[in-house]
């Protein structure tokens, strides 16, 4: 009898010890578990001042008169003289563009009930497409010396304006997410000093989208490029 009782009293302080141990366990598994949960979110923005490095410039120019033959004859004689200009100004042919041109008789306009002093009117443009985006620039303010030859150099307008493009964003990008995503660590350390914690690994990083816009209104030839980098980190204690 008093050896099946020393049976039941070791059984019962295995049992015992089992589940001390098994709560342990299971305790120090739940305070992991809510550790790994307690997480710090940042994000680092990269910022870089690029010059475009393509140019697009349409250069459209109109003329008007009753006499549609001399009015095709005059559109040709002044789309020479345009692209004589840009060729003495340093634009090789494969840098000049010519569009269809376009002619109006105003006077076969239903809804154009004004009187009118000349029937037709033309219009054609003259595009450059290059690389040499600061000679586009000095050569832009000689387009003038156009009107002193007659040809009607029309003002652009935001269908018809300049464009300078920078399309060399592939070569910048690793650069820049490198530095976003070191700004946001900094951030993140720094919550985690202030917080009295340590910060423990990366959990999440996204990539947002790389956007390109003008420095300002008065330079769109620079850029300014930007991403942002979300990430999100494990904090310990």
């Amino acid at each position: 009898m008093e050896k099946n009782n020393r049976s039941v009293i070791v059984a019962g302080l295995f049992i015992g010890l089992g589940l001390i141990f098994l709560g342990l366990f299971i305790y120090k598994a739940i305070i992991h578990f809510k550790s790994t949960e307690r997480v710090v979110s940042v994000k680092g923005l990269a910022e870089m001042e690029v010059k475009a490095n393509i140019a697009i410039w349409p250069i459209t120019f109109k003329q008007v008169s009753n006499d549609l033959g001399y009015l095709y004859k005059d559109m040709e004689e002044k789309q020479e003289m345009l692209i004589r200009f840009l060729k003495d100004n340093g634009f090789s042919d494969e840098e000049i563009s010519v569009s269809q041109m376009v002619t109006v008789d105003r006077q076969a306009n239903d809804y154009y009930s004004q009187k009118i002093n000349y029937r037709y009117s033309s219009k054609n443009t003259v595009t450059v497409y290059t690389d040499k985006v600061d000679h586009v620039r000095e050569v832009m303010k000689k387009v003038d010396q156009l009107g002193k030859k007659g040809v009607a150099i029309q003002p652009q307008d935001y269908d018809n304006r300049t464009q300078f493009l920078f399309t060399k964003l592939n070569e910048i990008k690793p650069g820049m997410v490198e530095e976003a995503t070191a700004k946001g660590r900094e951030v993140a350390i720094k919550f985690a000093k202030d917080s009295q914690s340590k910060l423990g690994k990366l959990k999440t990083a996204r990539q947002g989208q790389f956007t390109i816009s003008d420095r300002d209104s008065n330079t769109p030839y620079i850029k300014i490029v930007r991403v942002v980098v979300s990430m999100q980190y494990y904090l310990a204690n």
